[in-house]
């Protein structure tokens, strides 16, 4: 009886062991195996970023998108900025400049995807390349970021291309280039931001860009609307001068009844050549000797701009882009009314120069009558 109870015994550790070393076998099995599995990785590669101001707009890291996967939202944390890319524009759809300050591309229609519209104000800003040079800057431009304070010396800042000369009367203002702000700082306030300014002549930042600066700026005031608004330097190789600069504008709540463009600005400047690998210019008509001190930096040929024969405005055609600034035909009238936002104003405001044709009434009357008709009265010329 004792031999057979010793017996069993033993049969039953042999079984204990064989079970525990299938399970020890198993495991190991199990943690080989843990050892060919790579979990998905989320990258994150962002070339905008947020200006500081707006904290909660700030994009979420790696960790949290591995976590938030697969979630889908309209909100301004989540929401990508688009960039443009090369199926997109090229600078060799822009035609030679030929002495207008800036061109529709896209036929005059921005190249916003659908998921860009949102009614929340935001910024941002690109990061600066490897040579020092701007990138695109982004933002819904919205009353909420649009300046309270006096604007800030920027002098701090040295963009890329910053080669400045005085050419005297030859340029308003005597000096070549300023500090372009790529979004105005009349759109959002920025001063010395260097994400945010590049090295633009006089007649870039006045004839080319402002126009659009303004036209923004007023409609926005006017309306208490968006615009979504981004601006793109563009570089030609490694040449630390843009080229120009693409300007994009649509606004949200209308849809782009009131403001919609898409234009090409041209970084020249009349009777200037530059060098745009350097930000070196001289004078057309200067020595020999100095052109050769200027060419001797680049492999690539300067071009000098002609000088326009006129205000370089775009001329109206017979379907006028809408948001493009164009001059107003001369008429009689005591004021104009903008049938869209329901503000008048005098002839000459500044905002009358930026309305669509097809939104202007020209009025010959008192100032209670269009305010009996429902009008209020322009926060600009105050009529």
């Amino acid at each position: 009886m004792k031999r057979t109870k010793s017996l069993l015994l033993s049969l039953l550790l042999l079984l204990l062991l064989l079970v525990s070393g299938c399970s020890d076998s198993a495991t190991a099995q199990n943690e080989n195996n843990s050892d060919n599995i790579n979990p998905p990785t989320i990258t994150s590669e962002l070339t905008l970023d947020d200006d500081g101001k707006n904290a909660s707009e700030k994009y979420q890291n790696v960790a949290n998108a591995q976590e938030e996967q697969g979630s889908i939202t309209d909100s301004a944390e989540q929401k990508q900025p688009s960039e443009l890319s090369q199926n997109t524009f090229s600078l060799a759809d822009v035609p030679a400049y030929n002495g207008k300050a800036y061109v529709a591309i896209n036929n005059n229609e921005p190249f916003f995807s659908q998921a860009d519209y949102t009614t929340q104000s935001f910024e941002r800003y690109s990061s600066l390349d490897s040579l020092g040079r701007c990138g695109v800057a982004f933002a819904n431009v919205g009353k909420d970021i649009m300046p309270t304070e006096d604007r800030g010396d920027i002098s701090s800042v040295t963009p890329s291309g910053w080669k400045n000369k005085n050419y005297g009367d030859l340029i308003d203002g005597g000096y070549l280039y300023n500090r372009c702000h790529l979004l105005g700082f009349q759109l959002t306030g920025e001063n010395a931001n260097e994400k945010n300014l590049i090295t633009g002549t006089r007649y870039l930042n006045i004839e080319g860009m402002l126009p659009f600066e303004n036209m923004v700026a007023d409609y926005i005031k006017e309306t208490d609307n968006h615009v979504l608004y981004r601006v793109t330097p563009i570089f030609e190789g490694s040449n630390l001068l843009a080229s120009g600069v693409l300007m994009e504008g649509h606004s949200v709540e209308d849809e782009g009844e009131g403001i919609s463009f898409c234009v090409y600005c041209y970084n020249v400047q009349p009777n200037i050549i530059l060098d745009y690998a350097t930000g070196e210019s001289y004078a057309e008509g200067a020595s020999e000797e100095a052109k050769d001190e200027t060419s001797s930096n680049t492999n690539q040929p300067v071009a000098a701009a002609p000088t326009p024969e006129s205000t370089p405005t775009p001329e109206p055609e017979p379907t006028t882009p809408a948001g493009t600034p164009v001059e107003t035909p001369t008429q009689t009238a005591d004021y104009i009314l903008n049938t869209n936002t329901h503000k008048f104003h005098y002839p000459d405001c500044s905002s009358v120069k930026s309305m669509k044709e097809s939104n202007k009434e020209y009025f010959t009357g008192s100032r209670e009558e269009i305010i009996n008709r429902g009008y209020d009265p322009c926060g600009r010329c105050n009529p």
